[in-house]
């Protein structure tokens, strides 16, 4: 049955309120995916969104409306209310609210941890790559990815050993990258976010959400090329699995 949901979040960065405002509505593909915003209200958004908000670098609102299978009227919208902090930085509200149509617990806890991953990677993005260009690729594991170890699994063939903890600086094998060394700056039970000097690699655990394990790539080296970066992940990633 469809029922509406709301996620609101508030953080603090040392970004300035106009570099928080440019990652969000040019340099998504930095940490999110990339992103379309017509620079006005009224203006065009990704999937058919439409901007109900645009006030930069201070109010964004993107916001989709249609009809589900059963005929009900659906959203999704996106609004991030972005503020100068006194001393320096930048204070963000961000809340995605919409209607989810089926199995609303698991699809409110998948989004909802999902969030806190997704604004993690901004925060990491506008403090080690703000402003770089970035190549993004994104990649879905085969069905044997919905295996309840499937995130253990894929952390365990990068080379990220059992007890390595946010913070930790790991030797890891990245496809098409080589032996590199890479920082866990973020883990827990649904998702691994290993950052090196150019680039931040995402990992998914949506087994636990009944979806295959998928990987993220943001790539800020010079030349990066995020189709041939998808395409080594998705190779290795069924090599994983086979």
């Amino acid at each position: 049955m469809p029922k509406e949901f709301e996620i609101v979040r508030e953080y603090e960065t040392e970004a300035r309120p106009e570099e928080v405002w440019e990652a969000v509505t040019t340099g998504s593909a930095g940490w999110l995916w990339p992103q379309e915003f017509e620079p006005r209200k009224g203006g065009a958004a990704s999937f058919g969104g439409t901007i109900t908000a645009w006030d930069p670098p201070h109010h964004l609102i993107a916001r989709s409306e249609g009809l589900g299978a059963d005929g009900n009227q659906t959203f999704n919208q996106l609004e991030h209310v972005i503020e100068e902090r006194e001393g320096g930085g930048a204070w963000v509200r961000y809340v995605h609210s919409g209607v989810f149509v089926d199995d609303w617990d698991n699809q409110y806890d998948g989004a909802s941890k999902h969030t806190d991953f997704y604004l993690h990677t901004l925060r990491q993005y506008l403090t080690h790559f703000t402003g770089r260009p970035a190549a993004f690729a994104t990649v879905n594991g085969p069905a044997a990815s919905t295996a309840p170890d499937a995130l253990e699994v894929v952390a365990r063939a990068l080379g990220v050993p059992d007890d390595a903890v946010e913070g930790a600086t790991v030797r890891v094998e990245l496809p098409g990258a080589g032996p590199v060394e890479a920082v866990v700056d973020y883990r827990n039970r649904y998702f691994v976010g290993l950052r090196t000097d150019e680039a931040m690699y995402r990992i998914f655990g949506r087994n636990h959400f009944g979806a295959p394990v998928g990987v993220s790539v943001h790539d800020f080296a010079p030349g990066a090329d995020g189709e041939r970066a998808g395409e080594r992940w998705q190779t290795w990633l069924a090599g994983v699995f086979a």
